[in-house]
């Protein structure tokens, strides 16, 4: 019989994996009982699943009832995507110095992979393959307590960037070219460039997030222009 650690985090993993591919959204409700319904076990290993969620900052507790998928303010947000926008650059810069010749061969296949997914326009699979060629350049720092931020912070932010990767197909060819800038400098060993080049591609990244979101909260609350607000933008362009 399994152990209801074993099952709390069997539901954790679950929701956090659906969190983070938007399968549930920023402010939607969890319930215990509906939950518990769901994966077919007591209340109990839901209740430890939904603090293990609220410990990660993926959602916010709700007495005796359960969770929402947490919200994140836009000015929160800004300071998020400016910590990965620099923490993720500095993983590049140092899997450039330090990625051995088999990691740089996985990290082309990758790169060929996404490639290929561009081409046959297939963005879902993309977005996975896209986590895949993100990761690697993250392991491939060799840096424990870089890489563990890198990914908790880019696991916190993935429903806010899903948003905007169900926009216009065109972007993937445009973060494709990013991605190359990315690699050609990794491969060739030239740190600060791979450092400059992811920068320069989240902080693209991020300034689109920012202005779907303010677009959003504009047409749902008192009319704002729909762009990023200047500061916000500088803090995140080069």
């Amino acid at each position: 019989m399994q152990s209801m650690p074993t099952i709390s985090t069997r539901i954790y993993k679950e929701l956090a994996a659906q969190i983070i591919r938007g399968a549930l959204s920023p402010g939607q409700k969890l319930e215990e009982m509906q939950l518990a319904g769901q994966f077919g076990v007591s209340r109990t290993p839901i209740r430890e699943a939904l603090r293990e969620l609220a410990a990660r900052g993926f959602v916010d507790l709700v007495p005796r009832r359960g969770g929402v998928v947490s919200r994140i303010g836009l000015d929160q947000l800004v300071d998020m995507l400016e910590a990965e926008c620099e923490i993720e650059a500095l993983c590049a810069k140092l899997a450039a110095q330090r990625m051995t010749a088999l990691e740089k061969s996985e990290l082309e296949s990758i790169y060929s992979d996404l490639q290929a997914l561009t081409e046959a326009r297939k963005q879902s699979e993309y977005m996975e393959l896209n986590h895949e060629f993100h990761a690697r350049i993250c392991a491939g720092a060799h840096n424990a307590t870089i890489g563990a931020m890198t990914r908790e912070l880019r696991d916190r932010l993935a429903p806010f960037r899903q948003q905007y990767a169900a926009a216009p197909e065109q972007r993937l060819s445009r973060s494709m070219q990013e991605h190359k800038d990315i690699v050609d400098a990794i491969m060739a060993g030239h740190a600060e460039e791979a450092y400059e080049a992811m920068r320069r591609h989240n902080a693209r990244l991020s300034v689109g997030v920012l202005a779907l979101l303010r677009g959003q909260a504009a047409r749902t609350a008192a009319p704002a222009n729909d762009e990023p607000e200047a500061a916000d933008a500088d803090r995140l362009s080069d």
